[in-house]
């Protein structure tokens, strides 16, 4: 018979110290102002393991022959692993039309081509990248040795990658007729990448921190592209510096490199080439080199056609919260005050983990059962909304997300989604307007402000792309 598991407290003694070691071990400085947010992950493993306290967990930790994997279902808990192909299509539309043409033309005489994708997370990312290769090269790829390298400190995201199977969730981005030419319908709405792109992709498990202490693997070099997105914002300021920094050394001469939206720093422009890409930012090794004809940092916007920016995961993990007033309802995920048997942040999961899959029914279920006690909560309120959507049922997602907004009017996600929804719906004005207030919800904020339910999107992030979409849903836009 399995133990019995204690009961878990509140935020204990040892926390401080528990803290502090998983700060050192995986340089995910995020976690530094966060203890809520920390503590959530960490009593699921204590009620995973049946420990009571985070000193039983830390000699856990310390065990020489269980601790190895228990660190790693702490740090599966405490990473972001949601993500969707094509993620970010402003920085797709600068592969596609600017960074890969300009590698092709410049490797030329060698035909090799090494991407890496540092923090791959489930897969989506690298695989984007092999289908962009492939559409890019065309009837050349044949005559080119294409390496796409996906790295993560996540033990079971890896595994899951080299599964090459996403639910409908991942692929929410992709038109039908680009999901039917990528992959392989799986059955039980699961789809697998075609073997023609899984061939140029592999997995390694890799901490960035390796790249400071010497640790890291030599071969890792050489890079024309590398990709570190939405995985720096974990790290300390100067750390950040410090793996940018070991990133850039790790190119080949003239390579190429793209950050997450949020993470651009002025310092960053002294280490590499800055390059304004329109709704992007990239960094280039070598400042002598002679560019291809790029686009100007004007008004115009990337061709978005086939990939919509939608932003962000519409099922995101919990970001650093924004500073505001009261409002009617505590909307953070802490603040759920759901029975002992299904704590708030396990319900959740749940919800996102169902959603991960494919499974809407089952998350706005859990969405109801959550609401049913806590109907004043704006953030359940507005996954609600979300789920809802990908069900096809957007007069009911509609009124998820108002509810949202009457909750709390400055939300800024919620009238964000409310807008996309409207747009998809054929209705210009009323989604133009959700747009402009989901904008003017955050102009008081600093551009680098990372958003509630944002997964790390920042204010200004939030503002470029809702400039996009105005843009796009344009009268003059429509009639061109």
């Amino acid at each position: 018979m399995a133990a019995r598991p204690h009961p878990v407290p509140l935020i204990d003694a040892g926390f401080s110290h528990l803290k502090s070691r998983v700060i050192e071990r995986t340089g995910h400085f995020y976690y530094q102002d966060k203890d809520d947010l920390l503590w959530e992950r960490v009593r699921k493993r204590l009620r995973a393991t049946g420990l009571s306290d985070s000193s039983a967990y830390l000699t856990l930790l310390d065990d020489p022959i269980s601790g190895p994997a228990e660190w790693g279902k702490l740090e599966a808990e405490i990473t972001i692993g949601e993500t969707f192909f094509f993620r970010y299509a402003e920085q797709f539309a600068a592969l596609r039309e600017t960074i890969l043409p300009e590698i092709i033309a410049r490797k030329a005489a060698t035909r090799r081509l090494r991407i890496w994708s540092a923090g791959c997370s489930t897969g989506a990312e690298p695989y984007s990248l092999a289908i962009l290769a492939n559409e890019v090269l065309g009837d050349s790829l044949g005559t080119w040795r294409v390496s796409i390298l996906g790295t993560d400190i996540n033990d079971s995201f890896l595994k899951a990658a080299q599964q090459a199977r996403f639910g409908k969730w991942a692929l929410r981005s992709m038109p039908e007729e680009q999901r039917q030419l990528y992959f392989v319908d799986a059955g039980k709405e699961q789809w697998e990448v075609r073997r023609e792109f899984r061939s140029l992709v592999r997995f390694e498990r890799h901490s960035l921190l390796s790249l400071l202490d010497g640790t890291s693997p030599l071969e890792l070099t050489d890079f024309d592209l590398i990709l570190c997105r939405n995985v720096l914002i974990y790290f300390h300021p100067e750390t950040v510096t410090q793996i940018v920094g070991a990133l850039r050394d790790r190119l080949d001469d003239d390579g190429w490199m793209l950050l997450g939206h949020a993470e651009p720093n002025p310092i960053f422009s002294a280490m590499m080439q800055t390059l304004n890409l329109p709704g992007t930012v990239a960094y280039r090794r070598g400042a002598g080199t002679a560019l291809l004809p790029m686009p100007a940092p004007v008004e115009s916007k990337p061709d978005l056609q086939g990939w919509k920016p939608l932003l962000p995961d519409p099922i995101p993990e919990a970001p650093a919260p924004r500073p505001a007033p009261p409002r009617l309802a505590q909307v953070s995920h802490k603040a759920l005050p759901l029975p002992a048997s299904q704590p708030a942040g396990d319900l959740l999961g749940d919800i996102r983990t169902r959603a991960n899959a494919g499974d809407f029914t089952a998350a706005a279920s859990l969405c109801r059962k959550a609401l049913a006690t806590e109907p004043l909560n704006a953030v359940l309120h507005f996954y609600q909304g979300l789920v809802l959507r990908a069900l096809g049922r957007p007069d009911e997602a509609e009124k998820s997300f108002l509810k949202s907004l009457y909750l709390d009017k400055n939300f800024a996600m919620a009238h964000y989604h409310l807008g996309l929804l409207m747009l998809a719906e054929r209705r210009s004005a009323p989604g133009r307007r959700s747009l402009t207030h989901a904008a003017q919800s955050v102009a008081a904020l600093a551009d680098d402000h990372p958003l509630d339910e944002g997964d790390g999107v920042t204010a200004r992030e939030l503002r470029d792309l809702v400039r996009i979409h105005l843009d796009a849903a344009s009268p003059s836009r429509r009639k061109a």
